[in-house]
């Protein structure tokens, strides 16, 4: 059992976008942009990437999170902690020591990247519509936890290298607790969260990414 209601929960939403508009915009601009600086293969790309990341992931952590999900939801003082912490190791490994390598995406691993990508910032918020909870009660892109999360497996996917196993550890935890929502809430379009969470363990070990050491 939740400490709150489906109605409550989307009666946050609906008062976190008002509050943030047009934040919502500039969270498209932001993906937008991490996406074609890996796509089109600029040498800053995997930086400009990673600070997107790391902005999405502290935003959520502490302006929905902790500004907002704490008046229901006591636990929402963990998972903000949990979020900020990963927004700052996105900054401090990927943008500032530069070591993510995002590249264009190649063969079916590529595809599942992309798509996931895809999923997040358009077939998400058009299957909440469908669903019955479209604008202002959605959680949408890149200002809410599940389609964040979502799209961040989608660019980690584009890794052409090992990735250290403790930074994908907070989004497969989210990825468990999240998609949760999709059962409990009717919130269908989480169910999305909880594939990729599960492509994740499966296919990025297979790429080596259970190696923790950046040097290796």
């Amino acid at each position: 059992m939740l400490p709150f209601s489906a109605e409550q929960f989307f009666a946050v939403f609906s008062a976190y976008n008002a509050r943030i508009w047009p934040a919502q915009i500039a969270a498209y601009g932001l993906g937008a942009l991490a996406v074609w600086s890996v796509l089109s293969g600029r040498p800053w790309g995997s930086r400009a990437a990673s600070a997107v990341l790391g902005v999405f992931w502290l935003w959520n952590g502490i302006g929905y999170h902790l500004a907002f999900f704490t008046s229901i939801n006591p636990a929402a003082y963990g998972f903000g902690a949990l979020f900020v912490t990963q927004g700052l190791l996105f900054l401090a490994y990927g943008a500032a020591a530069d070591n993510l390598s995002l590249r264009a995406p190649t063969g079916w691993r590529g595809s599942i990247a992309i798509g996931t990508i895809i999923y997040s910032g358009i077939v998400y918020p058009v299957l909440g519509m469908a669903l019955g909870h479209g604008w202002p009660r959605a959680p949408m892109f890149g200002v809410a936890p599940c389609p964040t999360a979502i799209f961040t497996f989608g660019l980690l996917m584009l890794s052409a290298r090992p990735l250290p196993i403790w930074l994908l550890c907070i989004p497969l935890a989210w990825a468990g607790i999240g998609s949760t929502a999709a059962v409990l809430l009717g919130v269908r379009e989480d169910l999305g969260l909880l594939v990729t969470g599960l492509l994740a363990v499966t296919l990025l070990p297979s790429w080596g990414w259970r190696r923790s050491s950046p040097a290796t």
